[in-house]
């Protein structure tokens, strides 16, 4: 299959530069993958879909405000750092701007000297590996003078942190929010837990991979970035019963779903396991936990319409976005969402 087998028109202004408010009350286009059959609704109306014994799978890695402005060192020249991952004692590999600036033995200083950053070396792809100095807790500092790195297609400035973070994040890491959670609230988490649902979590700290465009035209040659999951025993656990029990398994955001069947497909079962993954899921993949997934509308031509084409069909995947685009729903990261069972 080609990456423009998986292109659609989208007007500029479907870019949603703002989160819903409240976070629920988003629209929701409800996907049935067998017949292609579509219902137009709103988030809240999710927990029509989900029944007593069912599972929702949500994803609780919590996004850094991991953009840095500063100044280097001797020349005062301004620059951009965004944290990409921990690599252990301080050291972080980053992406910097411009470039050119940040060459191995470089310093630079963030936050009138709260944190300073000496690049180590130029690694695969440009990046960097740089370690910090400074006194105190560095993820305080960083909650100080960091932003939030919101994608390069939204350009309205964000006022609260918080809105680009879902309600339940909790474990530290990520470069860019796992953005289907960011509809829930913690009075629709409580609902769905009354009516039996089970919920269960999942770590995969996301990377700006996500956001890295397939530049190769056959899909089968592109190569995924790797992000770091963790899958709790009891998560596991968790999602035997309820498929034993006849339940379904909805994973929330593509996020999930690729911890899932990463799990899956490396040992065979869904267990507790952590590694690295660098699944990419496209039409052709064969899902072995998946009865369900919650999910925002993705970039044209990106390996996340590759994944839910995977799931729900690519005919029906592009019909769907075509009518999304029709109705005037709102794409992306800050857009409506789309559930597909």
């Amino acid at each position: 299959m080609n990456r423009t087998d998986f292109s659609y028109d989208l007007p500029q202004e479907l870019i949603a530069q703002t989160p819903a408010s409240p976070r629920d009350s988003a629209r929701l286009l409800v996907l049935d993958r067998k017949t292609g059959a579509m219902q137009h609704r709103h988030f809240y109306d999710v927990l029509e879909y989900l029944n007593p014994g069912d599972c929702l799978v949500l994803n609780d890695s919590k996004v850094l405000p991991a953009r840095l402005y500063g100044v280097k060192e001797g020349t005062g020249a301004h620059v951009e750092f965004l944290l990409l991952t921990a690599r252990g004692n301080d050291v972080w590999e980053v992406l910097t701007g411009p470039g050119k600036r940040a060459k191995p033995g470089s310093v630079f200083t963030f936050g009138d000297g709260l944190l300073k950053a000496e690049v180590l070396e130029i690694i695969e792809g440009g990046n960097r590996l740089a370690k910090f100095t400074y006194t105190g807790d560095f993820y305080t500092i960083l909650d100080q003078i960091g932003e939030m790195p919101l994608p390069h297609y939204i350009t309205e400035h964000l006022d609260d942190k918080s809105q680009y973070q879902t309600v339940y994040a909790r474990e530290r890491g990520s470069a860019a929010a796992p953005t289907a959670g960011l509809h829930f609230t913690p009075e629709l988490l409580e609902k769905v837990r009354q009516k039996g649902v089970e919920i269960a979590f999942v770590t995969l700290h996301v990377g700006l991979g996500t956001f890295r465009p397939v530049s190769v035209d056959k899909i089968s040659e592109h190569k995924m970035h790797s992000e770091h999951y963790y899958l709790p025993a009891e998560t596991a656990e968790t999602i035997r019963r309820v498929k034993q029990n006849g339940g379904r398994v909805i994973a929330v955001g593509t996020t999930s779903c690729r911890t899932l069947e990463s799990v899956a497909a490396k040992e065979g079962e869904v267990c507790e396991s952590s590694g690295w993954t660098d699944i990419f899921i496209y039409p052709g993949f064969s899902f072995r936990v998946l009865d369900g997934l919650i999910t925002n509308f993705h970039l044209p031509e990106s390996t996340l319409v590759m994944l839910v084409s995977a799931f729900a069909g690519r005919e029906s995947i592009l019909n769907a976005y075509r009518t999304a685009v029709d109705l005037r729903y709102r794409f992306f990261s800050f857009g409506d969402a789309m559930l597909i069972l």
